[in-house]
Formats: structure tokens, sequence, C-alpha cells
């Protein structure tokens, strides 16, 4: 029974673990490294939506990002070998080296890939923003260990019998795409103060989902010539989009199945969205301040004015609805006992799999009906402070928002502090985080190079075992900053007005020095007579 439930395991597993593939030969997920600076053009949004008012670009072309890790409490990474493993092909037999906790979670792995979009800054006070992306996440929260032993390596479980004892357990592998339209704007620019607001709102649309859960689970697996799970007042329900048909359960997901399915028709669809608030504290309004053209005050909008940033946002709002045509459940309450024979001869459609289940003692409802996958809402809290010029310091308060006993992935609470510099074409930001998953300290980099950045919000794995997560992103944009108007010769008009472009002038002269214009008028008076 071991080997057909570590086999059930890798087809759920294929779906999120595919997309890592697909992006490979084709965002902890945050990009802290360089999502905090000043110009990182939609980067931004994902933190908070009102970011993009008031850019530091005109405009920008989104070509593409890839962010992909794994973050747990399960256990300690084992190796640099074990974790590359474990997010390249699924192979976590040698991934963890394995805690003390009964009960853990698990994001292993994680990716997202975006695609195409763009922002545009209009008259400095709005933005609109268009993005796309494909997303993956393959999540255990409150997972029985011994369980989740028994499903992916039978090495690490002894041989005889074995309790296994969860309740308010989960486990969502969900692939989806979506295509998010953001507005920001300025509503309050008044000396000091500066109030900004911000929404998305995405179309989400659903690929592939696997789910299980239960309030209860109370088993004895035994393992022998016929392996078998003696269960007593067990309450599960599981739901699937992608096994509702016996090929599927016996076959699995062939790679050109899941080709189709990721570029081709969706089988669940639902909207989604943002929506955050940011207030700029602005010390000494008249820093970036300029006079041009024969006008004084002018604002620098190329620059940052703000000595502090207060930013608070809900993210990930919303749901997908996978409807009854392509969904199937199975809803299994009591008690009873499942051998592996059985299992293996009874897999082969529901209608079979309910007789079975029912046989044994179970109560068993199969059904196709519609199931409702949830995002990862979270709420993020974060400051923003320059310290001298060039040098900032931010600290982002990520929190949880999403029921865990729904079907649906979530985030894990962290506190990370990120020093950085940062300038139009470089910055460099190093995000220092506390998981209160892991309850352990992730260190990071992030560079930004104009458009091209890459970096790592935990990368610890990299240089020493015994680490609880990793996470690596890279990805490009094309900025097209915005920029004081060039004065060659420093006298406030600007080049494409100064018709003495290399003399010192007045703006009533038109950039040409009073001397000269007298000389002008001289010589014409001369002329006349």
């Amino acid at each position: 029974m071991r080997s057909d439930m570590r086999n059930v395991y890798i087809k759920l597993s294929i779906i999120a673990v595919a997309i890592i593939l697909f992006s490979i030969t084709a965002h902890a997920q945050f990009n802290l490294g360089i999502a905090t600076s000043n110009w990182s053009g939609t980067n931004s949004l994902y933190l908070n939506p009102a970011n993009i008012a008031d850019a530091r670009e005109k405009f920008t072309i989104d070509l593409f990002s890839l962010n992909m890790g794994v973050d747990n409490n399960l256990g300690s990474l084992n190796s640099k070998g074990g974790l590359i493993g474990a997010v390249t092909n699924g192979n976590t037999n040698n991934m963890f080296a394995y805690s003390n906790n009964n009960q853990f979670s698990l994001l292993a792995p994680y990716a997202r890939v975006n695609g195409p979009g763009f922002m545009i800054s209009i008259n400095h006070k709005h933005s609109i923003a268009f993005t796309t992306a494909i997303r993956g996440m393959n999540q255990f929260n409150n997972f029985d260990k011994t369980l989740y032993q028994t499903i992916t390596n039978t090495s690490s479980v002894a041989s005889g019998n074995v309790d296994i004892t969860s309740s308010k357990f989960n486990y969502t592998a969900h692939l989806w795409s979506e295509a998010g339209l953001s507005y920001a704007g300025v509503l309050l620019d008044k000396e000091h103060n500066e109030l900004k607001v911000g929404a998305t709102l995405r179309y989400l649309g659903g690929i592939a989902y696997v789910g299980l859960k239960g309030d209860n689970l109370n088993a004895k697996y035994t393992s022998g010539s016929d392996s078998f799970l003696a269960a007593t007042n067990s309450d599960i329900e599981y739901s699937s989009n992608v096994l509702s048909t016996s090929s599927a359960i016996s076959n699995g997901l062939s790679n050109n199945s899941l080709l189709s399915e990721f570029f081709s028709g969706k089988a669940g669809s639902g909207i989604g969205g943002d929506i955050g608030i940011v207030y700029d504290y602005i010390k000494d309004p008249s820093r970036e301040t300029y006079d041009m053209d024969g006008k004084t005050g002018l604002v620098d909008y190329s620059k940052n004015r703000y000595t502090l940033r207060l930013s608070a946002s809900v993210v990930d709002i919303g749901s997908i609805l996978y409807n009854s045509n392509n969904n199937s459940n199975a809803e299994i309450r009591g008690n009873g006992v499942l051998t592996g024979t059985g299992l293996k001869n009874n897999i082969s459609n529901y209608t079979d799999f309910r007789n079975y289940i029912v046989g044994q003692g179970f109560t068993a409802d199969t059904a196709h009906k519609n199931t409702r996958v949830y995002m990862p809402t979270r709420l993020l809290l974060s400051a923003d402070y320059d310290i001298y010029k060039r040098w900032y310091v931010n600290a982002t308060f990520i929190a949880n928002l999403a029921n865990r006993e729904n079907f649906g992935n979530s985030y894990y609470n962290q506190f990370t502090v990120t020093p950085r510099y940062d300038t139009r074409w470089l910055s460099v930001g190093l995000p220092i985080t506390y998981s209160m998953l892991s309850n352990s300290i992730k260190a990071g980099i992030g560079i930004r190079v104009s458009g091209f950045f890459v970096g790592s919000d935990d990368m610890l794995a990299l240089f020493a075992n015994h680490q609880y997560g990793f996470n690596f992103y890279i990805g490009g944009f094309v900025p097209f900053d915005k920029f004081k108007p060039k004065d060659r010769d420093g006298d406030h008009v600007s080049n494409r007005k100064d018709e003495c472009p290399d003399q010192f002038g007045t703006w009533e002269n038109r950039g040409c020095p009073v001397a000269d214009k007298d000389n002008e008028k001289e010589s014409d008076d001369k002329t006349e007579n």
C-alpha cells in the first residue's frame, strides 16, 4: 500500500513541480531585496498597489520574472544537493533532516512566473499597470509527519505498526494564471504630506488543483504482504479537477496533457485583487525642487522626496471556482480498514471506489460538485526610512489572512528588515527575515541594475546545511525613467527652449545673455538708419 500511496503523491505533486520544470526550460515569494526599491517598476505593486502612484518611471515594459523556492518547519534542508533535487524533480526523499515536530507545514515547491506587462505614469499623480502571471503552490498545512513520511519515503518509517493522527489538516496543490489591471493615485500632496491609494483587479484562471483536508484522521498503518490502514472516527474530504477520470487516476498526468492544461482552456475562474494605502512624510519639501523656464518651485519627480514612508495593504484577495463539470469530490467518514490490494483494484473510477469504501465500513459520498479554491490572502505593513541620501532601511511585516480550513494556499507570518542602497541605475538590498513558521532567521540579497534584477530573500542554504527554506528570483523590465529637464549652461532655461544653450542667460531673453540682446538691438538700429 505504501507504494500505491507514494505513486498517488507523485501524481499530485507533478502539478506544482511541472510549472517549475517548464519555467526553467521557458517570486519567500516577495522579492523584498528589490521590490522595496523606488525604481523597481511593477515589482513594488505586489507589495502594495499604491506604490506605483507618483512612480519614478514614466513607463515600464515587463519582460519576465521567475520566483521559486521552498519553506517549511518539517525539518531543515539536508544539503544543497537535497535542495536541488527537491526543486528540480520533486524528489523529497533526502530533502529534510526531520525535526521533532509531529505536526508540520510545508511549501515545497512554490513558483511564480510573471509574463509581459507594463506600467504608465500619468501627470505624476496617477499610474496604471497591466500584469500577467502563472503561479503554482504545493502546500501541506498542519499535516502529520508520520503520514507524510509514509507517503513520500517508505525507508523513513519503521516496519510494523505506525500510528497516524492529525486534525484540521490541509493539503492543496494549485496551478493558476492571473491577468491584473492596477490603478494608483495621489489623494493628498500638501507640503510635508503625501497620501496615495491603489487597487489591483485580477482575472484568475484555474488550471489544476488537488485538495485533501480533514477535521480528523485517526489511523494505524500496518505493513506486510498486503499492507493496510485501519481508521477510526475519521473525517476526510478530497477534491480535484485533474484526477476526476479513471485514466487520470490510473495513469497520472503525462507531460503532454499538463502542457495542454498550461496553455489552453481553464478549468476554473475567479476574481481577485489587492488594495493598499501609502503615506509619505516629506521633511523638506524644497529639497527636490528647482526653477526652470520661468517657473519656480517645480518638483523633481525623478528623485525621492520622502523621509518616512508608511504602507498598509491586503493582497491576493479572491478565489477560483471549479465547476462540477470538471470537478470530483469524495467525503470519507467513520471507521474502516483499507488494504493496498483493495485500493489498487477499485480506484479505476469513483463508483467502484465509493462501493469499496462503503464495503470496508466507511461512509463515503462521491460526487461532482463546485469547489472553491482560495488565494493566499495576507496583510502587509511596512515602513521605509531615508537614512542618508541614497541609503534606506525598510521593515515589513507579513501576516496570513487566509482560512487554512478551506481548500487553498497561504503564506506564513514573517518580519523582514531590509537595508538597501537605492539609485536609478543600481539597487542593492539585504533582507533579513525572522520566520514565524520555522522560528529561524533567513537572509538574502537582491540586486537591480537598471531593469534587470536577480536575488533571493532566503539564500543561506547555498552556503550551509540545516536551513529551513530557500528561494531564488530573476527577471527583467525596460524602464523609461523620469528626468529633470536638462540645462547645459545652468541658467534655468531648459536646453529645448534655450536659444543660446552654451551661454548663461535669462528666461526673458530665452536663455541668451542680456548684453547679446542689447548688441543685437543696436546692430538692428544701425542697419535701419
